[in-house]
């Protein structure tokens, strides 16, 4: 079974060393040079002595065409800039003009618009969204005999709703011979009605129960904002937070409008080809539709933090900012405020989100202590697998007490197939989980994901390697066993595919995809 993997910060927290004194503009360019040398250090085989590898070498060996940075400390932007192009195979420098799609992280900022009409008595946290709502209801089931969906519940993913994430529109694109993706309305998508592509949004577990992202949830606070003041979503957020933030670069307008085109990167496959359509619509603005630059965000953050210090209320009053970095949902993993995730218990004051579209990722992070912090953002699906690099080595160089991510495995996976071969890979994967390494984030997650990129490929021999290894591995997962089963069910091995569902059955009595695809398969 296909798992999506949530970009959520789950990181772990490494105690570095105190923050060193501001330096001067010399000490400053030596310090971002130092950050660049030294991003990664990787073997890429058994055996292999593992080397050191710049920004730019790094990005070379994802397919991570552009990245911009902006780091801020002391409630200032430290530095800013843009390394690669804007386009894979062109020569178009990314600046720190070039404006990069937020995915995720669109979900902060809008949160701090629909906290400022809270402030104004126009919205309401506990209301039953239903009360809120105009042109569209969210049909009650038997989860909300008890608890309704509010938007407090929504910003804080507790909601109890549907579709994690979207997967946007393509404009036309000639290249590939490919027309124009129909734009569905916000009702069309909440109903997942023609031509929307994705499920409808709806109430699947009970409201307040547990942490559930929700992009789809996200939509209906949208369209709450804009059914309120009968005004577009975007119009609504420039006037509430962008130009209050001095995010003067920003704009969740889709598609994006003509005049900006020309600053707009390309997103970028994991195989280092643009996507279709170069860059996709997202009609969900406040879920994944922000365009903006690391300079901008960062400029967000601070304001933030700011006012979490009660040094500003430009957008909302430091007893809102308070509340929107109050803990409202803690499972004992993800630990969610309104519209940030908060998960460095080490740290109550830091806050931040990740996010991705087709072809982009990004990373925000801040202390609102220190109104230190970061955003990294990338032209790229591997975007977040340099930021890790990055800020890594951000870290090292300014001693900050920040969480710390990994590098992902599935991404240097992916290079030393495109490097060698599956084969080596799967070697490398395997010492890798022999030896509790700690240095890259992987787990059963990784195979699945290289499994079925496989299998949308058609490419199915590969595929079953990956996921024999997968039930070799965790032999405990149902899922691994459901992918296998589906591997042979698309190579027309009807017997492996019918034991390997069963297996999955075995370990995981729940699963409906191994029943159905059982009784298909009994049924031929």
């Amino acid at each position: 079974m296909k798992q999506r993997f949530t970009l959520v910060l789950l990181f772990s927290t490494l105690a570095l060393a105190q923050q060193k004194p501001s330096a001067k503009p010399d000490a400053q360019a030596a310090q971002v040079q130092r950050i660049e040398q030294n991003v990664a250090t990787i073997a890429l085989g058994k055996g292999e002595k593992p080397k050191q590898y710049d920004l730019l070498g790094l990005m070379k060996l994802l397919n991570v065409p552009g990245v911009s940075v902006a780091v801020f400390d002391n409630y200032k932007i430290l530095w800013a800039k843009g390394y690669g192009v804007t386009e894979a195979g062109s020569s178009n420098p990314v600046t720190t003009h070039t404006l990069f799609q937020a995915g995720d992280i669109s979900k902060s900022v809008a949160a701090a618009g629909t906290l400022a009409l809270v402030e104004q008595g126009k919205l309401s946290l506990d209301k039953n969204v239903n009360d809120e709502l105009r042109s569209w209801k969210l049909p009650d089931n038997e989860f909300t005999k008890s608890e309704k969906v509010t938007l407090r519940r929504i910003l804080s993913h507790s909601a109890g709703l549907t579709v994690g994430d979207f997967h946007g529109y393509a404009p036309a694109d000639p290249d590939a011979h490919a027309e124009a993706e129909p734009i569905p309305t916000i009702q069309q998508i909440l109903d997942g009605e023609k031509p929307a592509n994705t499920a409808p949004v709806r109430i699947e577990v009970v409201p307040g129960a547990t942490f559930h992202y929700s992009s789809g949830g996200v939509t209906i606070e949208q369209l709450i904002v804009s059914d309120t003041l009968g005004r577009p979503f975007p119009q609504v957020m420039h006037d509430l937070v962008l130009s209050k933030a001095e995010m003067n670069e920003s704009t969740f307008e889709q598609p994006i409008p003509p005049e900006r085109l020309a600053l707009a990167a390309v997103g970028t496959r994991p195989d280092g080809t643009s996507v279709i359509g170069k860059r996709h619509i997202y009609p969900e603005m406040a879920a994944q539709g922000l365009w903006t630059t690391p300079s901008d965000l960062a400029r967000f953050a601070i304001e933030i933090a700011n006012s979490a210090n009660g040094r500003s209320n430009k957008v909302l009053s430091q007893k809102m900012t308070e509340l929107m970095l109050k803990p409202q949902f803690d499972d004992g993993r993800t630990r969610d405020g309104l519209g940030f995730f908060l998960n460095d218990r080490n740290n109550p004051a830091m806050f931040g989100h990740d996010g991705a579209t087709d072809g982009f990722q990004a990373i925000l992070m801040a202390s609102s202590d220190t109104g230190r912090g970061f955003v990294i953002m990338a032209n790229s699906d591997y975007g977040i697998d340099v930021g890790s690099g990055l800020i890594r080595a951000i870290l090292r160089e300014y001693g900050w007490k920040f969480p710390v991510p990994n590098l992902q495995a599935g991404s240097i996976m992916r290079a030393i197939i495109s490097a060698k071969n599956v084969d080596a890979a799967l070697d490398w994967f395997r010492d890798l989980k022999t030896s509790g390494s700690t240095e890259f984030g992987y787990g059963e997650y990784t195979l699945n994901g290289f499994g079925y990129l496989f299998l949308s490929k058609k490419d199915v021999p590969p595929a079953i390697k990956i996921f024999k290894l997968n039930t070799e591995l965790y032999a405990q997962s149902s899922n691994a066993y459901d992918s296998l089963a589906d591997a042979y069910k698309n190579a027309g091995e009807k017997h492996l595919a019918i034991k390997n569902y069963q297996k999955s059955l075995e370990l995981n009595p729940k699963n409906d995809n191994a029943v159905q695809m059982l009784k298909k398969l009994q049924q031929q």
